[in-house]
C-alpha cells in the first residue's frame, strides 16, 4: 500500500562513487529485466508507414528493442502510435521484442539492434562486463511498478515476513537485490546465494508464480508489474510498494540504452528517437487512459491477448512514465547488489550519455536531467 511507512535505513544517498573493477561471472545470466523467458521475436505487426519523401536520416533502418511489458510503456506507445516513426522521417523504424535483459544485451552487443528499453541490473551488468564500452544509458523511460504482495491469510504486517516464503523474479535480478537490500535493513539474514535464511527468498519465474502462490509454495512475492496485479486479483494483498522505500516515491526500472558505436556514427537518429521518447512521454502523462489502452492494444499484437482490466488498471497506477533515468538511484541498486554478496563494486564512470537528451528537452523548454555523476566525461 502506498500509504505503507517505508524503511528509512533505505533512504541513503545514492552518490556515493564506486571503485573500478568488473561484475561477478553469475550477474552475467541473472541479472535480468522484469521479463519473462529469454527469447526475443522481431515484431511483424503492422507497422505505420515511413511517410513518402520524408528525409532519411544518417541510417536506412534504427533497430529497437524492448519488452512487451507494462514497464516498457514508452516503447509500447511509441511504437504503436506512430511517434517515434514520426521523428525518424524517412529513417524506417524496425523493432524486436525480449523478454529478459541478458538477451537484449547480447542483442546490442552483437549489432542486432541499436537502442534498447531495459531495466537498471542488465544495464549495469552489460556495462562493466564490457569494461566500459559496449552501451550507454542515454534516457529514462519509467520508475516504480514493484510491489511486494501476500497471503493475507498468513502475513498481516511486514514483521509477519520472518519465517515465510516468498518469491523474487530470479537471483541477482533488480527485484532480487531489492527485496535482498530490505531484508537487510530490518536487520534479517539470508545468504544471498541460496536464499536460506530469516526469510526464503524462493527465485520463481514470474509466469509461474501466481500458479505457485495458489498451490501455497510462496507465502508472497517482491514482483514487479503486472504480476504483482495478477496476484491481487488472485487473492493476494500489496503490503508494500517499493516505491515508498525511495527518495521521491521514485527509482528506475527501464531506462534507454544504446550502442556506442551507434551513438557516435548516429548521433542524429539517437536524438530522433529520444524526441519521440519524450513525446511519448507526454502524449502518456496528459491523457494516460488513452495511454493504458494504446499500451494494452500493443500487448495484444505481441503476446495474442490483452491485460483484463483488474489487472491492467492498478499496475497502469503503479508505473510512473519519465523522461528522467533517475540515475542517483542506478547507482544505490549497484550498491545494494554489492552490499548482498552479488556483485563486485563496479565502476560507473561513463554509463550515463545524457547530452543528447539534454538537449531535446531544452529545445521543448523542458529541464535538464541529472547523470548523478556517472556521465561521460
Amino acid at each position: 500500500m502506498r500509504g505503507t511507512p517505508p524503511v528509512p535505513a533505505l533512504r541513503t544517498s545514492a552518490r556515493h562513487r564506486l571503485a573500478a573493477v568488473t561484475a561477478l561471472p553469475l550477474l552475467a545470466v541473472a541479472l535480468t529485466g522484469c521479463g519473462y523467458g529469454s527469447a526475443a521475436k522481431g515484431d511483424d505487426t503492422k507497422k505505420p508507414a515511413v511517410a513518402a519523401g520524408a528525409k532519411k536520416l544518417s541510417v536506412d533502418t534504427v533497430r529497437i528493442g524492448y519488452f512487451p511489458n507494462l514497464t516498457h510503456a514508452t516503447a509500447l506507445v511509441g511504437d504503436q502510435e506512430g511517434l517515434f516513426q514520426k521523428e525518424l522521417g524517412g529513417t524506417a523504424l524496425k523493432t524486436s521484442q525480449f523478454n529478459a535483459g541478458p538477451s537484449e544485451i547480447e542483442a546490442l552487443n552483437a549489432g542486432s539492434i541499436d537502442i534498447g528499453f531495459i531495466g537498471p541490473s542488465p544495464s549495469i551488468n552489460g556495462y562493466t562486463k564490457s569494461r566500459g564500452k559496449s552501451l550507454r544509458i542515454i534516457g529514462g523511460s519509467a520508475s516504480g511498478g514493484v510491489k511486494l504482495v501476500v497471503d493475507p491469510k498468513k502475513i498481516r504486517t511486514l514483521d509477519d515476513l520472518k519465517g515465510r516464503k516468498i518469491a523474487t523474479p530470479q537471483l541477482g535480478n533488480t527485484q532480487d537485490v531489492a527485496f535482498l537490500n530490505w531484508i537487510s535493513e530490518k536487520g534479517w539474514k539470508v545468504d544471498a546465494q541460496s536464499g536460506k535464511g530469516d526469510v526464503s527468498v524462493v527465485r520463481t519465474d514470474n509466469k509461474v508464480t501466481p500458479d505457485a502462490f495458489k498451490s501455497g509454495s510462496i507465502d508472497g512475492a517482491w514482483v514487479p508489474e503486472p504480476t504483482a496485479s495478477k496476484l491481487v486479483a488472485e487473492g493476494a494483498k500489496e503490503l508494500l510498494d517499493e516505491s515508498s522505500l525511495w527518495p521521491d516515491d521514485k527509482f528506475v526500472i527501464t531506462n534507454i540504452i544504446v550502442s556506442q558505436k551507434f551513438l557516435t556514427e548516429h548521433p542524429d537518429v539517437v536524438e530522433a528517437v529520444l524526441r519521440g521518447s519524450v513525446k511519448t512521454n507526454e502524449w502518456i502523462n496528459t491523457d494516460p487512459d488513452r495511454a493504458k489502452a494504446s499500451a494494452n492494444a500493443a500487448l495484444e499484437k505481441l503476446t495474442g491477448k490483452p491485460l483484463p482490466a483488474e489487472i491492467l488498471d492498478p499496475a497502469w497506477k503503479s508505473i510512473q512514465i519519465t523522461d528522467d533515468p533517475l540515475a542517483a538511484t542506478l547507482d544505490a541498486q549497484a550498491e545494494h547488489a554489492v552490499k548482498a554478496g552479488l556483485l563486485e563494486k563496479p565502476d560507473l564512470n561513463g554509463i550515463y550519455d545524457l547530452e543528447p537528451l539534454n538537449k531535446v528537452l531544452k529545445a521543448a523548454g523542458r529541464p535538464e536531467v541529472s547523470d548523478a555523476g556517472l556521465g561521460v566525461k
